[in-house]
């Protein structure tokens, strides 16, 4: 037995979790939203996962692109030419294998990413302002406690490029 599957919680439990746990995907979906609106009218939210995972992973082949963000090549495509077309992303040839090309994010595009994380990181912390210090330890402890559950890796804080978005 995994260290989560010991015991079945009693159902009125798991409905009172569920329900906290769903308000507050909500609200960081509803923080998401804002700290994307700025650039909204020239990037979808999927094009901006595709940036992140650019970000984090560093130049990719299109499969392995379309992999990350579990699209299918064709889809990666398309997104690919509508940020080349925007200026977020450039496409060039591998000089290990001139058959294949490498996508990477451009100056503008690693700005986007920036931004809009550092609009979210700073949205966030507000909101974490106006609980108590107990209920922010309260908090880290359930949050870590239900990434493990999950299986999400920690964020790591020394990362000199954080982009903890989940994409």
């Amino acid at each position: 037995m995994g260290e989560y599957e010991q015991t079945e919680p009693a159902a009125d439990d798991i409905e009172a979790v569920t329900r906290a746990v769903i308000t507050a995907s909500r609200l960081l979906v509803a923080v998401s939203a804002r700290s994307l609106a700025t650039v909204e009218d020239s990037i979808t939210l999927p094009q901006f996962r595709m940036l992140v995972v650019l970000s984090s992973h560093g130049p990719s082949k299109l499969v392995a692109l379309a992999d990350h963000l579990g699209v299918q090549p064709s889809t990666a495509m398309r997104m690919v030419d509508r940020l080349i077309a925007t200026g977020l992303m450039s496409r060039r040839t591998n000089p290990d294998n001139r058959r294949e090309t490498v996508l990477s994010l451009t100056v503008e595009g690693s700005q986007v990413v920036q931004g809009v994380t550092a609009r979210r990181h700073t949205e966030v912390r507000a909101i974490l302002r106006r609980l108590e210090p107990a209920q922010r330890g309260a908090l880290v402890e359930a949050l870590d406690a239900f990434n493990t559950a999950g299986q999400e890796p920690a964020f790591d804080v020394e990362d000199p490029d954080p982009h903890p978005l989940g994409w």
